[in-house]
């Protein structure tokens, strides 16, 4: 006699069912999958590239990274990653060196002395991240990098003493695949670059 799955409650065959209704229980089985799976929502991230950051290096290109699949994608790096100055991490789309343009109200975690990060028809996005000797943050969103079209940036620029969440355009209508990290001065050491694209 027929069970089901104690999760979807998808009917499934016991070992004492008679062979000869295998098939109708397949069909059964199938149909129950494909309404559970035609109904979960589809919203999330899908990992598109993962790339470790070398040894003492000045500059990482991570190529593969955007296509027109997804409209919007984030780009983060974890783990134990270092930097030899303590200063803050570009982002460079493609071989682009204009057009980027972004601001942010620099706000200290003491104190009441504000700053403000701008830069207009820039070479990169200049603070998409932060790094010195004892850890590297980056948490950036980019929207139609892998489009013809204008993208839209976004960064989480978090330092020791201070942070920003900064707000951007790169005003070339161009498709790119790839992008380039690099500190402001100084090398990198370490960690792991991790592209997601968020499901349209």
């Amino acid at each position: 006699m027929a069970t089901t799955t104690p999760n979807y409650g998808w009917p499934v065959p016991t070992s004492t069912d008679y062979v000869k209704d295998g098939a109708v229980a397949i069909e059964a089985l199938g149909d129950a999958i494909d309404a559970t799976v035609f109904g979960l929502p589809t919203a999330g991230l899908t990992l598109i590239k993962s790339q470790v950051i070398g040894s003492a290096v000045s500059s990482v290109n991570v190529t593969a990274a955007f296509s027109a699949t997804y409209d919007a994608y984030k780009i983060i790096i974890g783990g134990s990653g270092v930097k030899s100055a303590s200063n803050n991490i570009t982002l460079k789309l493609g071989a682009s060196t204009t057009g980027y343009y972004h601001t942010g109200l620099l706000v200290p975690y003491s104190g009441s002395t504000t700053a403000i990060l701008q830069q207009s028809n820039g070479t990169n996005f200049l603070y998409a991240g932060f790094g010195n000797s004892s850890t590297v943050i980056f948490d950036c969103d980019l929207i139609n990098p892998g489009t013809a079209n204008y993208t839209i940036y976004s960064s989480k620029y978090t330092a020791i003493a201070d942070a920003t969440y900064q707000d951007g355009i790169h005003q070339v209508a161009t498709a790119y695949t790839d992008f380039t990290i690099a500190p402001q001065s100084g090398t990198m050491t370490g960690g792991t670059i991790r592209v997601y694209g968020y499901k349209n």
